[in-house]
């Protein structure tokens, strides 16, 4: 098995492996481009970002976004982020139609081995996934192996480290469901 399999499949992998040092390079100097991209271009600039992410239809990302490898993302329609996304795409992201990003929010499938030895030498990740119509506001963090069900509303600040079921508001560190909608 590769260090690129391994890592899709959530299995401990050497992230310096030449494979994946390429990609990483390839995404950054992709999103590089598209965060020094004229603003008023909004087609253009989305235009980079299409060679890297798979979106599937109409989407607005504003620069500053950051992602590992871009080819792990999957983005459905009508889709909005505000400044400063950042991806950390090591497992599979999707992410849902219908849905808004406040500013700084963060996304990360990956972790790290919590012994010190086995840190240095190897991580590992587990997919994100994010329904239709969901709404983080600014500065959630989505921690990995995290499900946000559909019609979701997550409070600013929030840091998802459990799954949220479907019609949920949740807010808090850790996040928590306070209501139904």
């Amino acid at each position: 098995m590769t260090e690129k399999e391994k890592m899709l499949a959530g299995l401990p992998y050497d992230a310096w492996e030449e494979t994946l040092l390429n990609d990483r390079m390839n995404a950054k100097a992709i999103c590089h481009q598209f965060n020094l991209a004229d603003p008023t271009k909004l087609d253009e600039r989305m235009a980079i970002l299409s060679e890297l992410l798979c979106i599937k239809d109409k989407a607005h990302i504003e620069p500053n976004f950051f992602c590992d490898y871009g080819y792990n993302i999957e983005i459905g329609s009508n889709f909005y982020s505000n400044h400063n996304l950042t991806i950390v795409d090591v497992c599979k992201v999707t992410i849902g139609n219908n849905v808004l990003f406040g500013p700084h929010v963060m996304i990360s499938t990956g972790t790290h081995p919590i012994d010190p030895i086995e840190r240095q030498k190897t991580e590992f990740g587990a997919s994100i996934s994010i329904g239709n119509d969901v709404w983080l506001g600014g500065n959630v963090s989505v921690l990995p192996g995290v499900r946000i069900g559909n019609n979701c509303v997550i409070g600013a600040g929030s840091v998802v480290n459990r799954d949220i079921p479907d019609n949920s508001v949740a807010v808090g560190n850790p996040c928590r469901v306070i209501k139904s909608v």
